[in-house]
């Protein structure tokens, strides 16, 4: 394909659309790769991969193999859920939380996220799906971005409680976060400090592609499992 050539020169502007929660959406060939980026940063794919990969390595490829089922809160073009299913290879349910319909339809385009056999989109709030959820997940991977903003009831106390009893008793929580002020990162020691002192062990990753911090919560008597 010409445009992926050219794009190790330039980058290639293949698809620009809006929707009534994304002000930009772009489908981007970068490098020899498929990008989806919002107005200001990147949306899947590219660095964003790259960045949830660290954490899911964190977790370990076989333990995540003989999970049941994973719920990602705000699936954009999907580029986690690829990882889960063409590198790490699960085969369990995957619940996908998306309240952009127009980004799962550029996804469906461009990505073939509908093709995946083991994998259910419901376009939704995050906050509205976990605080009505009774199901429980062995990982929940938390990515919800607007643009370059997190929306503050990711970090209420009420928002992680009720995300963390959704979790099985040999769970893990992945939630990947901004921090690009001194406020992001007192709002990230907040949240981690809030876990202190419970049932649960925090494992932090900072400055991961700059401006991100992954933060990894367990069962504090859950041994983690070797990197892959």
């Amino acid at each position: 394909m010409l445009k992926k050539l050219f794009s190790y020169l330039i980058p290639i502007n293949i698809y620009k659309s809006k929707s009534s929660v994304s002000k930009s959406i772009e489908v981007t060939w970068t490098n020899g790769e498929l990008l989806i980026d919002s107005e200001n940063t990147n949306y899947s794919y590219g660095s964003l991969q790259r960045i949830l990969r660290i954490g899911l390595r964190k977790i370990g490829f076989n333990t995540i193999q003989s999970m049941e089922n994973i719920l990602v809160l705000g699936v954009a073009g999907g580029s986690v859920i690829k990882t889960l299913v063409n590198e790490i290879d699960f085969k369990g349910q995957i619940t996908g939380v998306e309240i952009d319909n127009k980004i799962i339809e550029i996804a469906n385009s461009y990505f073939q996220l509908d093709q995946i056999a083991n994998l259910e989109i419901k376009i939704q709030d995050a906050l509205d799906f976990v605080l009505r959820c009774k199901d429980q997940y062995n990982l929940i991977i938390i990515d919800v971005f607007e643009d370059l903003e997190m929306p503050s009831f990711l970090f209420e106390p009420y928002f992680r409680d009720k995300t963390l009893s959704l979790l099985k008793d040999n769970g893990y929580l992945l939630f990947n976060t901004m921090t690009l002020s001194e406020a992001d990162n007192t709002r990230n020691k907040k949240f981690i400090d809030g876990l202190k002192n419970t049932k649960f062990k925090i494992n932090s990753i900072p400055r991961i592609e700059r401006h991100n911090e992954l933060i990894l919560v367990q069962p504090i008597n859950q041994k983690q499992s070797q990197k892959n």
